[in-house]
């Protein structure tokens, strides 16, 4: 299945659907725990707003988990995760607007896979680890790269509002082992990847992080960046496709 989140254009809440290619069929929140039933209710996709999938209570990010993305940065490949977080403030969906700041001067993209959880864990196993998860979508980890070495932690190079794309949509129906996964930059390709590469692959990462906190339903994980990263700047569009996820677009605009 396809979960989207959505706003219809006559209304104010956010609903959630299934994609029916032109349509969305509508669902209770695949994030209470609850089975998921439809309403009987169908929309139009083009009558209505995709927002970001999921509304996490926080966002687990995996820094240096490709292997080449760990040389183009000349950094040893990592023997356990490098992980930080994103606030929810970072969240933003589909189409919307990625802020640069006007503290920022090099503003970078990164295409990740995002893995979504579907309900509390805590201590998982890896075997135990698809159990808990509801699927996968696309997810840019924007950064503030020129602030990133002044601080030494992640946190504030990539924690501003609007730096976490995620969408356009959730799905259950990929193998996350297996995901081509590339990143466009004005229509040019300028990352492109497998997840085969990823040195931690999805399984480990949400066993490894349940056994540090507790995951919560609609949480998200970043499985890290292939290499290729580099600069946007206002009024650039950047999208990011992986192999049955869709395309997360976003367009960059300068602070005011």
């Amino acid at each position: 299945m396809k979960i989207a989140a959505f706003v219809p254009f006559d209304e104010e809440s956010i609903c959630y659907g299934l994609i029916d290619g032109e349509n969305i069929r509508e669902i209770n929140d695949p994030f209470t725990g609850e089975e998921i039933k439809e309403s009987g209710k169908v929309y139009k996709r083009a009558d209505v707003i995709l927002v970001n999938p999921s509304f996490p209570v926080k966002a687990l990010c995996i820094g240096l988990n490709y292997r080449d993305h760990a040389e183009e940065f000349g950094l040893p490949v990592p023997e356990s995760p490098v992980v930080f977080m994103k606030s929810e403030n970072a969240i933003i969906g589909p189409e919307d607007y990625i802020i640069k700041p006007a503290m920022c001067r090099d503003l970078d993209y990164e295409a990740e896979l995002a893995v979504v959880i579907k309900k509390e864990c805590k201590n998982i196993s890896e075997d135990e680890a698809s159990d808990y998860i509801l699927g996968y979508c696309c997810a840019n980890d924007v950064t503030a790269r020129d602030l990133q070495p002044k601080n030494g932690q992640w946190t504030i190079a990539k924690g501003f509002d609007t730096f976490l794309p995620l969408g356009p949509f959730i799905s259950d129906e990929v193998d996350p082992s297996s995901l081509d996964i590339e990143c466009r930059l004005n229509g040019r390709t300028v990352q492109k990847s497998n997840t085969r590469n990823l040195i931690f692959p999805v399984p480990y990462l949400v066993s490894y992080l349940s056994k540090c906190m507790t995951l919560h339903a609609g949480d998200v994980i970043l499985t890290g960046t292939p290499s290729g990263t580099n600069h946007m700047n206002n009024g650039d569009v950047v999208e990011v496709e992986i192999e049955g996820l869709g395309v997360l677009r976003n367009t960059v605009e300068d602070e005011a």
